[in-house]
């Protein structure tokens, strides 16, 4: 039987419909997955289940009964609850404050104090349950990100979810923390508590997904099973056509150097860097979670200060203090958090693309309008961002389209050196495969692109090159042709 049915359900924002008849059901103990390119309407379908959105039609029915939510306290009094990619939780707060914020055990009596040992004995059996010894007294910041999802889903049971939605849960955690949380869903799901899970990764969605349900343009277009689903059918499904080649590398002739780092030196490390990266070939960087990857890359682009080292831009030493100087020598930089670090949110499409060469959209001394406006225009075909309204502000655009507005802005200012700092996390498959042919052509135009990524696939089916660090340093620099999986850990685990 379902436990959650959404029949005919629109949604229409300024004249534009985002939903059209959807139909869903979810039946109890199962692991429901939506699936669908950025921009398909799966969050929005997330935001009316939580009563973030009311639905304009529809009917949404729960154990049989017909429902409304308007406001998210109906959606966790019905025992819905959410765990978000950017985690709800407080982190100068306990684990136990966290669980319980804003449904706190107070004591009996006329003062009504916390009764904060419940809570935390509570929490402390709430995280058994998960598999978990954690003390429910330490502070949220304390904890891995990997631990920090768990104790969101702690969360949801101590309010008696009976189903958890979870946004593309494993996206910023390490192999071992998604296999751990992928371990504790499966548990879950035993026990018949009910999950809807949107992800990306069509690997982990055969592991631990029961069926499918595919959007496409805010169309339902199947729903099928798991089991009887090849990971080729549902990118068909996904995208309306086949994807013959996820990773679409294109092979260039290596060009002179583009970039040479000597014995940089990171602020709070002891290693000396250097490496050099080359027109022509696509340099990436591979390690565990904490290596030093990103550090690094800031740290070249003047976003962290540097205790030691030289900087070379095509034979030219460059003294780089901040970003601006790295932006004057030529460098991109495509942040790992295009939300907090990429874009600004509340602006709208003509403000994020300008804003990093605002010197070309200049008349007279002031901002032309025209000509930032001109300017979106221009990418907005080329990239295919959708929606294509150039006024919408950064947070209305899918995690996807995101992307693509963070490197329109990077390519107006004519780059030669790209940076990109986990380029794919959190698109769909579809969108990957836009991001790799951009990184092609820009190859092709002469520039030198530079990945990093925990996605090893990504890493292997992409760079020319490849260099792992471990705890602050470079293990191994491999040519593609000698790279494998085993190889690209063994080095990141200091070997």
């Amino acid at each position: 039987m379902a436990l959650l049915e959404m029949k005919g359900i629109g949604k229409s924002f300024s004249g534009v419909t985002v939903l059209k008849d959807i139909n869903l059901d979810v039946r109890r103990g199962e692991v429901h997955v939506l699936l669908g390119e950025n921009g398909a309407g799966k969050s929005t379908i997330i935001k009316i289940l939580t009563g973030a959105y009311t639905k304009d039609q529809g009917e949404i029915r729960w154990d049989g009964r017909p429902i409304e939510i308007a406001k998210p306290s109906d959606a966790i009094s019905i025992g819905i609850a959410t765990i978000y990619q950017e985690l709800n939780l407080i982190p100068h707060l306990s684990v136990a404050e966290n669980i319980f914020l804003g449904h706190e055990k107070k004591k009996r009596g006329r003062y009504s104090l916390l009764d904060r040992k419940y809570m935390q004995d509570r929490s402390r059996e709430l995280m058994a349950k998960l598999g978990q010894n954690i003390d429910p007294t330490c502070l949220v910041n304390s904890l891995g990100v990997g631990q920090q999802q768990l104790v969101e889903i702690a969360k949801a049971l101590s309010l008696n979810a009976e189903l958890i939605i979870m946004d593309e849960p494993t996206s910023s955690l390490s192999a071992q923390e998604a296999e751990q949380l992928l371990s504790t869903i499966e548990s879950l799901r035993e026990q018949g508590l009910t999950f809807i899970y949107v992800s990306h990764r069509l690997e982990e969605i055969k592991r631990i997904g029961d069926r499918i349900t595919v959007l496409r343009d805010g169309t339902k277009i199947e729903t099928v099973d798991v089991l009887t689903t090849s990971i080729d059918r549902m990118i068909e499904l996904m995208v309306g056509r086949s994807l013959n080649n996820k990773y679409p590398k294109k092979e260039f002739t290596r060009g002179q150097e583009a970039l040479r780092v000597e014995n940089l030196k990171m602020k709070g490390s002891s290693q000396h860097l250097s490496f050099t990266a080359y027109q022509g070939e696509i340099l990436g960087f591979s390690g565990l979670v904490g290596a030093g990857r990103t550090e690094l890359m800031k740290t070249i682009f003047g976003a962290e200060p540097k205790e030691d080292g030289k900087v070379y831009v095509f034979g030219e030493e460059v003294t780089i203090r901040q970003p601006r100087n790295a932006i004057e020598a030529g460098f991109a930089f495509i942040t790992e958090d295009r939300k907090m670090e990429g874009l600004f949110l509340d602006q709208s499409l003509v403000f994020n693309t300008s804003i990093a060469n605002l010197r070309e959209v200049k008349s007279n001394g002031l901002l032309s309008h025209m000509k930032m406006k001109e300017i979106a225009e221009k990418y907005v075909g080329e990239l295919q961002i959708r929606p294509n309204n150039i006024n919408l502000p950064g947070r209305n655009f899918s995690g996807g389209n995101q992307q693509k507005v963070v490197i329109a802005k990077w390519l107006f200012t004519n780059a030669r050196i790209f940076i990109f700092d986990e380029p794919t996390r959190g698109i769909d498959v579809g969108a990957k495969v836009e991001v790799y042919n951009l990184m092609n052509e820009l190859v092709e135009s002469g520039a030198c692109v530079i990945i990093v990524s925990s996605d090893l696939p990504e890493i292997l089916g992409m760079c020319d090159r490849i260099l792992v660090m471990s705890e602050g340093r470079i293990t191994a620099d491999l040519q593609r042709s000698d790279a494998t999986q085993e190889v690209i850990m063994k080095a990141a685990t200091g070997g």
